[in-house]
């Protein structure tokens, strides 16, 4: 806006003077966001009504009129140097520089930040604006790892803590050294240790505070009652690789990490879970150190006993050691005794297309693994009291080719039985257990008197078929759900991260933004409790049981206008079929309802909103010898 236009407003109403700042920074071209609509752009002033008019993003809200003086406060003006500002009038200026110095690009935005701070949402936010919210929060992810080693940049310990910009730079070792120091908690301690050797790209920079670490770490180790023996290990483990460069041979420091092994002999396996990640491969090391003559017996039983995780650093450990042979062996015989725990199992399910473990596990992905599999999926449910998700349920019901795969390398009594298994399953949720059925009826249709066998003998299975049973085809309830799928796993939770970032928009009773997002959310859950009373309620069929003799669900009719002689032809099948265009009936609508039963030479007879038309049936056949 001119100035005469901010003195006559600044003349109407003197408060308004002290925001004289923010009125002039109204310019056109100027970009600015406003909380609810997202990043917008001001593209003149109407005169006549004295309003701002901008094109928002989002929406693509063009030319919005809107109050100046209203605008104070709810929408922030960006300067012409913003980085966001920046990025719309030049985008390729700032990708650039978002690839090649993306530290110097969060530099950037931090100096627009009060005293230089910035929580780590606010920058996500901005960075959202600038490349997408997916790609953003990508890049952020990796550029947060170049923060840490940077010396303009503090790099907060906590989330709820912000980054900030320094008056001068310091090198992060340096600042974590003085937190080491300072330090009592033992577990904290090792950590700072670890995160100091990761950071010292320099090792001279700590030679002369080298030793009283070291020492520090040590008394730690040592003295300190609530570590258990994973983070003494850890701690050793963390010693060690910073004294490399000042002591001969790290593995004699006190205590040695093959201490650790032999106070833990007994449970190796609990003492490996608890270790992080990036040690299990030191770990399985240190066993065959420790254990020389006897290692493949240690690890192979590791391998039976921990976690998914250290089970897949196991088999890759035996593989890599030529010991393949080992592995195949201690598998199949867990699978022959019917002893394979879930962390095995899931194991196998989930990497068994890996190239390294695929010729391995190809052979061993059958119906006897399936077995152990609802076993193990029945036993974990029987130890849940809450209802914490069964991984191996999970990947049962999510990955489609799995089930599969696995029943046709068995026979069709192999199905039957695993098939009853499932139904008697208490570890599968309602809705997963009938999507599972209907896999095994796609391969084995005989398995669907089996089910109904079950709704005739146990009226309270859920995954049986009641009278208000709807009669579908495959592929839409295949449809429906992924429908419920793409409900649950990304809209339901996208809107709730949307009330989230409403509710921090302050006064919910004003907060029209916050206000639409709870809307938004009951309509989901109303869509979501529909689509799931819907598929509990589908039969899933190719259709292959309709009549021959008079039209089912499933045939083609052919009808005849007793008035003028025409023919029409529809085709009739399940509940979720209909395509109108293509003369396509449900079975549900009135025309379905009235077709279905009827003969050869039958009268039908229409009521369409008060024109009545007679029909006869002239031809039937069925869908399924035609498509």
């Amino acid at each position: 806006m001119n100035v005469e236009i901010i003195d006559q407003l600044i003349e109407q109403d003197p408060s308004l003077e002290s925001s004289r700042p923010a009125l002039e920074a109204m310019n056109e071209g100027a970009s600015c966001i406003h909380k609810s609509w997202g990043l917008g752009k001001i593209t003149g002033f109407d005169t006549d009504r004295g309003m701002l008019l901008i094109d928002f993003e989002e929406d693509d809200r063009k030319s919005h009129a809107m109050d100046p003086v209203f605008c104070l406060g709810k929408i922030e003006f960006l300067e012409d140097d913003h980085i966001i500002s920046r990025h719309r009038s030049n985008p390729a200026e700032i990708d650039t520089l978002a690839k090649k110095e993306p530290v110097n690009l969060i530099i950037e935005i931090l100096v627009k930040f009060e005293d230089g701070c910035a929580a780590s949402r606010d920058i996500e936010r901005i960075l959202g604006y600038l490349f997408g919210s997916a790609k953003g929060k990508k890049w952020w992810t990796a550029t947060k790892k170049l923060l840490v080693k940077d010396p303009r940049v503090a790099v907060p310990n906590k989330k709820t803590e912000p980054y900030v910009l320094r008056d001068e730079p310091v090198k992060p070792e340096q600042e974590i050294l003085q937190d080491f120091f300072d330090e009592k908690r033992s577990k904290v301690k090792i950590a700072l240790a670890e995160k100091l050797f990761d950071l010292a790209s320099e090792k001279e920079d700590l030679q002369a505070d080298l030793p009283q670490v070291l020492a520090d770490l040590t008394n730690a180790i040592l003295e300190a009652r609530n570590l258990s023996e994973a983070d003494r290990l850890h701690g050793i483990w963390v010693r060690n690789n910073l004294a490399r460069d000042v002591e001969e041979d790290v593995e004699k420091l006190e205590p040695t990490s093959a201490s650790i092994l032999h106070e833990c002999e007994a449970d190796l396996p609990r003492l490996a879970n608890l270790l992080p990640t990036k040690f299990h491969s030191r770990f399985l090391d240190l066993v065959t150190r420790v254990y020389p003559d006897n290692w493949k017996a240690v690890v192979v039983n590791l391998l039976q006993h921990s976690s998914v995780k250290f089970s897949g650093e196991c088999a890759h450990f035996l593989i890599d050691r030529d010991e393949t042979k080992l592995l195949i062996k201690s598998l199949s015989n867990w699978l022959d005794e019917q002893t394979l725990k879930a962390p095995v199992l899931l194991w196998m399910l989930k990497f068994r297309e890996l190239v390294k473990f695929k010729d391995i596990l190809k052979g061993l992905i059958n119906p006897k693994l399936l077995t152990a599999v609802f076993s193990a999926i029945d036993y974990e449910s029987l130890q849940n009291a809450t209802t914490r998700r069964i991984p191996l349920a999970e990947i049962l019901s999510d990955d489609r080719e799995l089930l599969p795969d696995i029943l046709c390398k068995g026979s069709a009594e192999n199905a039957q039985d695993l098939a009853q298994a499932l139904l008697l399953n208490p570890g599968f949720e309602d809705l997963s257990k009938r999507s599972l059925l209907a896999r095994f009826i796609k391969m084995f249709p005989e398995i669907q008197s089996l089910i109904d066998g079950s709704a005739n003998s146990d009226s309270s299975n859920r995954a049986t078929v009641t009278d208000d049973s709807l009669i579908v085809s495959q592929p839409s309830y295949d449809q429906k759900l992924g429908d419920l799928d793409e409900l649950t796993k990304v809209k339901i939770p996208e809107n709730s991260l949307a009330i989230e970032a409403a509710r921090e928009h302050g006064d919910l009773r004003e907060n029209a933004e916050y206000h639409m997002a709870k809307d938004e959310q009951k309509f989901l859950l109303a869509r979501q409790s529909e689509l799931q009373a819907d598929i509990m309620r589908a039969k899933p069929t190719d259709f292959a049981d309709a009549p021959t003799d008079s039209i089912g669900i499933g045939s083609i009719v052919e009808l005849e206008d007793q008035s003028d002689s025409k023919s029409q032809t529809y085709t009739v099948l399940g509940a979720w079929d209909s395509d109108p265009e293509n003369n396509v009936l449900s079975y549900l609508t009135p025309l379905g309802q009235m077709l279905l039963g009827k003969k050869i030479s039958d009268i039908v007879e229409t009521d369409v909103a008060g024109n009545i038309q007679t029909w006869k049936v002239k031809g039937l056949s069925r869908w399924l010898d035609k498509k």
